[in-house]
């Protein structure tokens, strides 16, 4: 624990592992067998605990609850983990659960993400890299979230449900269905409302990314033939724009839920 600060109210548990520059402050506590990497700060009243690994330079608000056991009925003690990267800005009152034998045994998180005031990351749980999570948002088990992802805040995401990368799902919708890479989402029982352009503006995408996009995405939701079907022909003529061919292989790749589909024609 060389060149750590720890406040002279907080508990540091035996066994816990902390990287030079780590910061506990008042009434926090660090269980046995946690590791925080480098430049770690836990502000006041911060809890991390179970097998948890946080990445250098992630911080740690108010009343945060890291490493839990998971809120599974179906749990039993079993040694799963949670990881949490580098760079992570974790606000006040967020919950982050560890896995379980029915999902994996862990629940990771990347790096650069933020989770506002209150979110919570159910057990067996798998978030990419700089998402960014507003107050309130809560995903269930086994959830999986994409790199860049934006939830509203209030948002709720089903078990099992995929959300790609670079989606946008609204504030106060709950999303029900996989959330294809690059579309939005929104409503109560959440429906596919078109592409995040503002997004993917903000993050650099071409103009002629955003065209090839924005042409993928009205064939594969028109009207005529199945999903499936029109994923094909889309996939033949759009074989060499890799942005595109995401949204393809996402969808090729299924999962447990069905898909986010525009509620009428003129969504798509």
């Amino acid at each position: 624990m060389a060149d750590t600060n720890i406040h002279p109210t907080a508990i540091v548990e035996d066994g816990a592992t902390l990287a030079d520059g780590v910061t506990v402050g008042p009434f926090s506590i660090v269980g046995r067998d946690v590791s925080l990497g480098e430049g770690v700060v836990l502000h006041s009243h911060a809890v991390v605990t179970g097998r948890t690994t946080i990445g250098a330079r992630t911080r740690i608000f108010p009343f945060a609850s890291i490493g839990h056991q998971p809120q599974d009925l179906k749990y039993h003690g079993e040694p799963s983990t949670l990881s949490i990267g580098t760079d992570c800005m974790i606000r006040e009152g967020v919950t982050i659960n560890p896995g379980t034998e029915g999902g994996g045994m862990s629940t990771t998180v990347g790096n650069g993400c933020a989770f506002l005031a209150n979110s919570h990351v159910g057990h067996d749980c798998h978030v990419g890299n700089n998402v960014i999570f507003s107050n309130n948002v809560m995903l269930a088990g086994h959830v999986e979230v994409g790199d860049f992802a934006i939830l509203g805040g209030g948002a709720a995401v089903i078990q099992f449900a995929r959300v790609g990368d670079h989606a946008f799902l609204g504030g106060m919708s709950g999303l029900e269905q996989d959330l294809i890479p690059y579309g939005m989402a929104l409503g109560n029982r959440a429906y596919l409302s078109g592409l995040n352009i503002v997004g993917l503006k903000r993050r650099g995408f071409s103009a002629s990314q955003i065209h090839d996009l924005r042409r993928a995405y009205r064939l594969m939701f028109a009207a005529e033939g199945t999903l499936l079907e029109r994923v094909d022909d889309v996939a033949q003529e759009f074989r060499d724009h890799p942005t595109v061919m995401e949204i393809i292989a996402f969808i090729r790749a299924g999962g447990k839920r069905s898909m986010c589909t525009p509620k009428n024609a003129a969504d798509a």
